[in-house]
């Protein structure tokens, strides 16, 4: 295959950053995205061009770290897929390709396909933990929960933060992560004593960062790699909305 990529290349935060074309033949139809980046920053280099910058780390679409906007969609044409395990036989041979960071406000360049996705962390150290001392662990039997429960709390738990929601919402809101990390919680009984607690500094923290509000666009459960629902969203509504009455 015989590829065309236009790929934002920004040298620092404070760069204004341009599209630069690359043109990539002998692409396999059996390379990841990632791996077909891999092989063109090795001919950049061979050349003594300066190479791609985008972030990865476990490739096993785990991990979150591969955040990359593909023909203006987050982490590519293929739902419920990473970038890292998004392959080439979903394009065509001859396509052009459009390679961006992730856009939101609360996610500044680094550099090239790099952002900055400490908003994320930050809002998961004002609440999303479990901080009560409750000794050594208990056997999982003497914590009784319904599977109803266990398996919502699950469905949240699959959230790898990787911030395609945000970078999906025409508003850059980031009410989906920040849903899915405090439902998460919600659901189990460990969660309980700090549950009005959690809602509110995570919520406040979510917006301090600069994320925007939720207008129901959905945009953010379609592109999610691990299909978070919205459903979550409304959960986290309750939990706000029931902390602040009884926390006052």
């Amino acid at each position: 295959m015989k590829i065309k990529l236009i790929v934002w290349r920004q040298n620092s935060p404070t760069d204004k950053g341009r599209f630069e074309t690359y043109n990539c033949d002998e692409v396999s139809p059996d390379m990841s995205f990632l791996e077909m980046l891999d092989i063109l920053n090795e001919k950049l280099i061979l050349q003594g061009q300066e190479p791609i910058a985008f972030d990865h780390d476990c490739r096993e679409g785990i991990c979150g770290a591969c955040s990359c906007t593909i023909n203006g969609v987050p982490h590519g044409p293929e739902k419920a897929t990473t970038t890292c395990q998004l392959h080439m036989r979903k394009f065509k041979d001859g396509d052009s390709i459009y390679v961006e960071p992730f856009r939101a406000k609360a996610f500044p360049v680094i550099r090239d396909l790099i952002v900055d996705r400490g908003a994320y962390d930050r809002i998961i150290a004002a609440g999303g933990f479990v901080s009560v001392n409750t000794g050594g662990a208990q056997d999982a039997n003497a914590l009784p929960i319904s599977k109803h429960y266990a398996d919502l709390a699950m469905d949240a738990a699959a959230c790898i933060g990787c911030g395609a929601c945000a970078a999906a919402c025409p508003n850059g809101a980031a009410m989906l992560f920040t849903a899915a990390k405090i439902s998460q919680l919600a659901f189990l009984p460990q969660g309980q004593p700090e549950r009005k607690k959690r809602a509110i500094a995570m919520i406040k923290q979510m917006e301090e960062e600069g994320f925007g509000a939720c207008t129901n666009y959905y945009e953010c459960e379609a592109a999610c790699p691990k299909e978070i629902s919205v459903r979550f969203i409304a959960k986290m509504n309750r939990e706000y909305m029931m902390a602040r009455m009884f926390s006052e």
